[in-house]
């Protein structure tokens, strides 16, 4: 159900960029900025050690040498998938790159297809990002694109293919189009429990989870939360507090993941439950998301190359943003999966 969602999604989308490469008209001139970016490589610019631990059953079979925390993990070595009759087979679990995502305040700006800014010819979707002349922040209002980027299939680099996404490339989601990403009031027809954590002790409890997530995993029981980030909700692109373009594009893809692991378009496939294949999770387990920045400056080695949900944006390092030529954000999302291999 999910991946025919996903497909059907990728569809439309597909369509609307079709269109707009045969018209390919300029941006409006009131758009601030050009839109940069660069094809990521996928040898030299992927964090490997990210893949890492590799786990069969609780025991870590390969470790991660940088010391990345893994979430749990199925007790037995053994599962059983299949009916009428099981069969059996090994609880492996990974890390593994399934997808990439543009995160950028110019509409349109397909920051890992090149820096390319593909215009379809209607003014929709605008964001911003700046400061005021006192020093205080103006929020900031972010688009996401999201591409289908299985690359460990496509590299064959584990022999069982069923524990694998199995798809081509393919731009799976953009925002722009999307009534729900623009209007705080509209994203509450999928979240109206917002209402509930919109309070200054919800939010306070917000610093737990950004202290859990940067020394280990994020807190999946405080859903409202994305760590150091912020809150999740409203779950759209508009960051009413914008601290710098490496935490504000952080938030708007975390909230995009919940976004659509609420509208039954991401699925889980982390723990016991995934063993035998995908299980809906309307309420995002922050824990099965890893980013790596990729675009300006892919992070490719380091205990922060590819942190946590939530952790503390301070860690990777300098040379995240590059002033004016570098401030269209590209992440590569890795995804835990637990799987029986048979």
């Amino acid at each position: 159900m999910g991946q025919g969602v996903l497909r059907r999604a990728g569809l439309a989308m597909l369509a609307v960029l079709l269109l707009a490469l045969g018209s390919a008209p300029e941006a409006r001139a009131s758009t601030p900025g050009s839109c940069t970016g660069r094809f990521p490589n996928p040898i030299t610019d992927i964090c490997w050690s990210c893949l890492f631990p590799l786990s069969v059953g609780a025991l870590k079979i390969f470790p991660s040498v940088a010391g990345r925390p893994d979430t749990d993990n199925p007790n037995s070595p053994i599962c059983a998938c299949g009916s009428p009759l099981p069969r059996l087979g090994l609880a492996m679990g990974f890390w593994e790159p399934v997808r990439m995502a543009d995160v950028s305040t110019k509409p349109w700006c397909f920051v890992n297809l090149g820096g390319k800014k593909i215009a379809p010819g209607f003014d929709i979707g605008y964001g911003k990002a700046k400061r005021g002349r006192d020093g205080h922040d103006t929020g900031s209002k972010w688009h996401v694109h999201w591409y289908v980027y299985p690359l460990m299939y496509w590299m064959e680099l584990l022999t069982d293919a069923a524990c694998l996404e199995q798809a081509s490339f393919d731009i799976g989601y953009v925002t722009e189009i999307d009534p729900l990403w623009q209007d705080d009031t509209l994203t509450a027809l999928i979240n109206p429990e917002v209402a509930l954590f919109a309070n200054p002790i919800a939010q306070a409890a917000c610093a737990a989870d950004c202290a859990a997530a940067t020394m280990k995993l994020p807190l999946d029981p405080l859903f409202w939360c994305a760590g150091c980030q912020g809150a999740m909700y409203p779950m759209n692109g508009n960051v009413s507090a914008h601290i710098g373009h490496v935490q504000a594009s952080r938030l708007a893809l975390s909230r995009f993941a919940y976004k659509i692991h609420r509208q039954g378009i991401a699925w889980g496939t982390m723990g016991g439950s995934g063993l035998c294949g995908k299980y809906p999770m309307p309420i995002l387990r922050k824990q099965q998301y890893r980013f790596q920045a990729v675009n300006p400056s892919p992070m490719v080695k380091g205990r922060w190359a590819c942190p946590a949900m939530g952790s503390s944006d301070l860690k990777p390092g300098s040379g995240q943003v590059i002033p004016v030529s570098g401030e269209d954000m590209g992440y590569l999302v890795w995804r835990k999966r637990n799987c029986c291999v048979l």
